[in-house]
């Protein structure tokens, strides 16, 4: 069964500084009937201004990855890291017990484009952790590259959560495809072009929930990048 949260059904606010969408209820946008899918809690597109950001604030017990599209986006926390995210560059952030991090565009005249996704951990009160690593285009072109999971397979990121994210670039044409076992669920995240899934027709910045199926084909309609979620 495919459920599609459409781009334009999202929540939206625009601060000037930070025009943001929300795909499930965030801040001040709040719709009971999309609070989440699974472990996913806020997949939120986020665009921030030249030399503005989040100041410093806290989270707990979330597990936090962000994905920048275009841009830079300047990193630093409670646990002493700081650095900056570019494209290609995929930030996993384990809150656990508590920790603070401000996020920054530290360009003076271009904007950054940037995902944020929270999901729930799979336990509580964890101990705080960080992890940055890049993936090179070769990597996802044409194929679903694991960039984070439970154990840190395949040289991906460490998530504390029974989840598999995958990232892929599809020419026109191309496809990929993920088996999904009995039990396993899949969240669909279009991030630049457009895609079709098994039939169905998804635009730049649709999401597509996944329930009761075994096999799911991705092609590109034209060239676009996605984000897959392998969810319990």
């Amino acid at each position: 069964m495919f459920q599609i949260r459409r781009s334009s059904d999202r929540g939206h606010a625009d601060h000037g500084w930070l025009n943001t969408y929300h795909t499930f209820s965030f801040a001040d946008y709040e719709d009971p009937a999309h609070m989440g899918f699974r472990a996913l809690r806020v997949i939120n597109e986020d665009r921030v201004a030249a030399g503005m950001g989040f100041g410093t604030h806290g989270h707990r017990d979330m597990e936090i990855v962000s994905y920048v599209l275009e841009g830079a986006l300047q990193h630093k926390d409670s646990m002493g890291n700081g650095s900056v995210l570019h494209p290609g560059e995929f930030q996993r952030i384990s809150a656990g017990t508590g920790m603070r991090h401000s996020e920054f565009n530290p360009s003076a005249s271009e904007g950054v484009h940037f995902y944020q996704i929270w999901l729930l951990p799979r336990t509580n009160g964890i101990q705080p952790s960080y992890e940055q690593k890049f993936f090179a285009g070769e990597e996802k072109q044409g194929r679903l590259r694991l960039v984070a999971s439970p154990d840190g397979t395949d040289g991906s990121l460490s998530i504390h959560q029974d989840a598999k994210v995958f990232l892929s670039t599809l020419a026109a044409g191309e496809s990929v495809s993920h088996e999904l076992p009995a039990g396993r669920f899949a969240w669909l995240q279009v991030l630049r072009g457009k895609v079709g899934v098994n039939g169905t027709d998804l635009d730049t910045s649709d999401g597509l929930a996944v329930s009761n199926e075994n096999h799911l084909t991705i092609t590109g309609n034209d060239a676009a990048e996605v984000m897959l979620f392998d969810l319990a």
